[in-house]
């Protein structure tokens, strides 16, 4: 055999060697799924993978948030779990991005966020290309303590908004009783009026769809209705009075927020809550309360440690309630939907509360664009995959961070913890 030849072949048994091994990785965790899902590992070795987005021509393109920027992974054209990966680069090198991701309708351009911007990138997805960065919102809380700022496109109903969300500087925010400071809140921007503009806009000068949102990182569009909807992260070490309920109080929060673009509902512009008033999940320590406490219920309550801010119950009953209320720390990052049928959240898990909880995707069924448990019930999610050893979390264990489905309906997810992307089927 011609030495060429048998380089070649060598060369070729050695890039099918690759992809296998590729194909065959093994998770750091122990996982196990609900009846008929099942997961393949795609990825191992991602530094602080976030969020992520399907393009025009179905590759990944992943936020890492450990000062790198943003990968495109290219998938070969298996079918649902028969899958691997082709190729895999960086795209956007950026020590400061670190989390929110978005793509434009016509696939045609990247908008990405640090703390206190967020930039736009022309993107070629045959290619694999990118052009200049252009700087197009500012005026963001650079120090903020919760530092994500997640980026969404409602693509079904409003194509031509983007809607961008930040949290708090703290656990408890006291400034944020004030809409015009810049946090715990989400604002709407155009994207024609944001590609086209000479210089930035200012994030502070966009209209207000929601506040009082002490850290809400994962949004969403049902894009059976057009309807918005977020989860968020509730305060820590929370104290009613003297009486600590931290353990099992405050509940997370699934909150609706109507049309981005019906500036006449209820929901825009509305406040819910933060930084005086939280949810009821378990109503055994909330003592004392007006009509007795139940889940969803919104009470007043103070961080140990910080200042009293003066709110009362009733107060708190005239904000914007959750639609569904999750239990105490569970710190969910990221939530999507592929139709009108399932609401698909992906929780980070705790580190305030013993034993810890969360480190899971759920899922909360919805009909008619509403979820169909109960705005009281206390076990409205439905787990889908799971660490199978709790104990081991949060350092030892997969935590979902970003969510995206393509256009097949697989679902894909990564873990920052772990470094992993999964692909998912039969959720």
């Amino acid at each position: 055999m011609p030495r060429l030849v048998q380089v070649l072949l060598a060369a070729g048994a050695t890039l099918i060697g690759l992809t296998s091994a590729q194909c065959n990785l093994t998770p750091k965790a122990s996982i196990a799924t609900a009846d008929g899902v099942e997961f393949k590992l795609l990825r191992t070795g991602l530094q602080r993978p976030r969020h992520l987005v399907v393009d025009t021509e179905g590759n990944l393109l992943i936020a890492e948030a450990g000062s790198k920027g943003v990968r495109r992974v290219v998938l070969d054209d298996g079918k649902d779990l028969d899958v691997c990966i082709d190729s895999d680069d960086s795209l956007i090198s950026n020590a400061n991005l670190n989390h929110g991701i978005a793509l434009t309708a016509d696939g045609k351009t990247i908008l990405v966020s640090t703390p206190s911007e967020v930039y736009a990138y022309d993107y070629d997805a045959s290619k694999g290309s990118v052009g200049s960065r252009r700087t197009v919102i500012t005026g963001m809380s650079a120090t903020s303590t919760h530092s994500t700022r997640t980026l969404t496109i409602p693509l079904a109903g409003n194509p031509n908004l983007l809607l961008v969300a930040g949290g708090s500087d703290g656990n408890l925010d006291v400034e944020t009783v004030d809409k015009d400071v810049v946090r715990s809140q989400v604002r709407v921007f155009k994207i024609d009026e944001l590609l086209a503009a000479d210089a930035p806009l200012e994030y502070g000068e966009a209209e207000v769809l929601g506040w009082g949102l002490r850290n809400s990182v994962g949004w969403a569009e049902d894009p059976s209705t057009g309807h918005i909807w977020s989860v968020e992260n509730s305060v820590d070490n929370l104290y009613r009075g003297d009486v600590d309920v931290h353990n099992t109080n405050p509940g997370e929060e699934l909150n609706f927020h109507g049309l981005p673009n019906d500036t006449s509902s209820a929901q825009y512009g509305a406040n819910y809550g933060y930084p005086g008033c939280f949810s009821i999940y378990d109503t055994s320590n909330i003592k004392d309360y007006p009509g007795g406490a139940e889940v969803g219920k919104q009470f007043a309550g103070t961080p140990q440690g910080e200042k009293d801010l003066g709110f009362t119950d009733e107060e708190c009953q005239e904000k914007q309630a959750p639609r569904i209320t999750f239990g105490s720390h569970l710190a969910p990052l990221d939530i999507k939907f592929l139709d009108g049928s399932a609401a698909y959240i992906a929780f980070h898990g705790s580190w305030n509360r013993n034993p810890g909880d969360g480190y899971r995707l759920s899922k909360v069924d919805f009909a008619n664009g509403e979820p169909v448990p109960e705005s009281d019930d206390p076990k409205a999610e439905v787990p889908l995959m799971w660490n199978t050893d709790n104990t081991k979390c949060p350092s030892g264990c997969f935590r979902p961070a970003g969510l995206a489905f393509d256009k097949s309906g697989r679902l894909f997810l990564t873990s920052d913890s772990t470094g992993e992307l999964y692909v998912l089927t039969g959720v």
